[in-house]
């Protein structure tokens, strides 16, 4: 079937050196641009990541050092990646919780600020768990009735995701949420902002570090401070804004962090005014 798109959406699949989002780098990346019209372009390309790749993680995705030796580093391949993804929504498969923080983090890095606002995000991870609670190759066997080859590496991975989510809405379409009170309700639509609606779970930044509360206002999700309002800490410690920007955390969320504390500061000043 053909997803019904009003902009294009591109599935990507990170393979990296670990799963540690402030340390870890990329060692390939897979990108499958869907376009409205039904066109698809493919993108992969294997990273050097400037460190080396640990063992336990060659032996899942079998990216040894020596594969990547003479690859581009992400900060030459930047630029383009940007391009690509520009205007464009975003899926893949647990991509809210890992390939999409750890992607911002490297894209930080080099000064590109990769921003999730006014894209819709399908994480096909989510609709599985929802509507079937089990991994990609489970899902893939189930959905696609076949075996997946090559798993773990980013290509198969990413384009599986993609024929996952075309066999998830034909199957889904017309199924209510298993448990929900209304059994008139269609979780599952072939609409990205449906989709995105059903599988994102926004935060406001990409770690789950700081979150919205019920009533949207932003909040620590960890530590002394959690669910205590963001800005109401800063204002009344100031040290623990320096504490976080020098301590080990993701860039998008000191960046998250920054635009918190500099709001508050012109809110201060508007109003003395």
């Amino acid at each position: 079937m053909k997803l019904h798109l009003r902009k294009p959406i591109v599935f990507f699949d990170l393979e990296t050196t670990g799963v540690d989002i402030c340390r870890d780098r990329i060692v390939e990346i897979s990108m499958l641009k869907v376009l409205p019209n039904g066109e698809e372009i493919l993108k992969t390309t294997r990273v050097n990541p400037t460190i080396p790749i640990p063992i336990e993680s060659s032996m899942i995705h079998k990216i040894y050092d020596d594969d990547v030796a003479d690859c581009p580093t992400f900060a030459k391949l930047a630029r383009s990646l940007d391009d690509f993804l520009k205007g464009c929504d975003l899926g893949g498969f647990n991509l809210i919780k890992f390939d999409i923080p750890l992607l911002a983090e490297e894209f930080l890095r080099v000064d590109i600020d990769f921003d999730i606002e006014n894209r819709s995000i399908v994480d096909v991870c989510r609709i599985f768990h929802q509507m079937e609670q089990r991994t990609l190759s489970a899902a893939y066997k189930f959905y696609c009735n076949k075996p997946l080859e090559n798993a773990h590496s980013a290509e198969a991975d990413t384009i599986a995701t993609y024929e996952i989510l075309k066999s998830q809405v034909e199957m889904y379409e017309q199924v209510p949420l298993p448990g929900a009170e209304d059994q008139a309700i269609y979780p599952v639509q072939n609409d990205m902002q449906a989709l995105h609606k059903f599988t994102f779970q926004k935060t406001a930044d990409l770690s789950g570090r700081i979150v919205y509360n019920s009533n949207g206002v932003e909040v620590f999700n960890f530590g002394k401070h959690k669910n205590v309002s963001v800005e109401d800490v800063l204002k009344k410690e100031p040290s623990y804004y320096d504490w976080m920007m020098k301590g080990d955390f993701p860039l998008y969320t000191k960046k998250v962090l920054t635009r918190i504390k500099l709001r508050g500061a012109l809110q201060q000043t508007a109003f003395k005014l």
